[in-house]
């Protein structure tokens, strides 16, 4: 039986390439680098995360089959994602299409570097 390829489709809008001009340094820089990091508390939504940068694209359904994980509980780490603002998610008919939000990534970067 031959193998299908992952659905890959540019469901997501172009990134916000503007700078983020917020602090990176101080209590409310340092809130939202502990909501981030706890968005990135658990191995697969790390790996989640690594998917949709490795494939730089949207993806559908193939992140449940990349993880040893039920549908329903790879649908609750996306969640926890999205709701950090490090993906994004468009409904494409019966689906939702994933992808790296890159701008809070290198807000992300910012905050742990503090430049």
């Amino acid at each position: 039986m031959k193998a299908t390829p992952p659905s890959i489709e540019p469901c997501c809008p172009p990134a916000n390439e503007q700078a983020d001009l917020r602090p990176i340094e101080g209590d409310e820089a340092d809130q939202e680098l502990a909501s981030l990091s706890k968005a990135l508390g658990h191995p697969a939504r790390v790996k989640i995360l690594r998917i949709l940068v490795r494939r730089n694209a949207c993806v559908c359904g193939d992140i449940v089959e990349e993880l040893p994980l039920a549908q329903s509980t790879v649908s609750q780490h996306l969640k926890v994602l999205k709701d950090a603002g490090l993906i994004r998610g468009d409904v494409d008919g019966p689906r939702v299409c994933y992808c790296v939000e890159p701008r809070a990534l290198r807000r992300l970067k910012a905050l742990v570097g503090g430049v």
